[in-house]
């Protein structure tokens, strides 16, 4: 039995919530190169306009610096002022046209949606067998994600019927809930799972969802580790790190006892 099967029957945890993307779907190569496009074009533009030569998007440094896990307006407005340029924030309607921060967030969409078509989704098989294997034990099971693209992508993954509860960003928006860290989302999951929080594990993948799920108070915190962070994961309060699912499989059918 692996650690973390022990820690699900020593918590006695009844509801599972997971993050989407890095946990269950690898999107963010797509997200990043959205960006990439997004923003290399528009600091041209502007760069011939101001007579200088902006720095472009770098698909490590800056991704991971400004946008990983961060709300699309926040990142472009952080991501733009690197650059020394600011941007008015537009109205919640702005068209892609727009060279507003709104405008250029829903410009980026679009040229996400196109990625997606041309190159489909990539999904961790290893967290979606262990993931059927649970509920197959009577586990309940939520995801969530900051993406207003997540019921899409998980639709083009073939997946939408997947979890019981999904509490992605359009819900997060009408229902007024504070973004990551703040643990909003995930008490939203359990919610309406009917789960309570101190018998629900958390699934994440970055530092932001870790410190949200610790302030919701869950019962247990697992830190998903496929991009080299574990130490700070650990740092910011998961009860334990995995890099993958695979290993949990072996185990799988002996992690839930009712």
């Amino acid at each position: 039995m692996s650690k973390l099967s022990d820690l699900l029957q020593e918590r006695n945890i009844q509801a599972l919530i997971l993050d989407m993307d890095g946990v269950i779907t690898n999107t963010a190569g797509l997200h990043a190169e959205a960006w990439k496009k997004l923003c290399d074009s528009f600091l041209k533009q502007r760069g011939e306009q101001d007579g200088k030569n902006y720095k472009l998007f770098d698909l490590k440094e800056d991704y991971q610096t400004f946008v990983h896990d961060v709300p699309r307006i926040d990142a472009m407005r952080n991501f733009m002022e690197s650059r020394g340029i600011t941007l008015p924030e537009g109205e919640p309607n702005e068209d892609a046209e727009s060279n507003t921060l709104i405008g250029l967030g829903e410009r980026k969409d679009l040229y996400f949606h196109e990625l997606l078509k041309q190159n489909g989704v990539v999904v961790f098989e290893d967290a979606i067998q262990w993931v059927k294997e649970q509920q197959a034990a009577g586990m309940k099971t939520a995801i969530v994600s900051a993406s207003r693209n997540c019921l899409t992508i998980l639709r083009r993954a073939g997946l939408d019927k997947l979890f019981e509860v999904r509490v992605d960003k359009l819900l997060a928006s009408e229902l007024k809930l504070k973004n990551k860290p703040a643990p909003d989302i995930y008490l939203e999951a359990a919610r309406r799972l009917g789960a309570d929080p101190a018998a629900t594990a958390v699934f994440e993948d970055t530092v932001a969802g870790i410190e949200g799920a610790k302030a919701g108070n869950f019962g247990l915190v697992v830190g998903i580790d496929r991009s080299h962070l574990q130490e700070r994961l650990e740092m910011k309060g998961a009860d334990t790190v995995i890099k993958g699912f695979t290993g949990e499989l072996q185990s799988a059918s002996a992690s839930v006892n009712f």
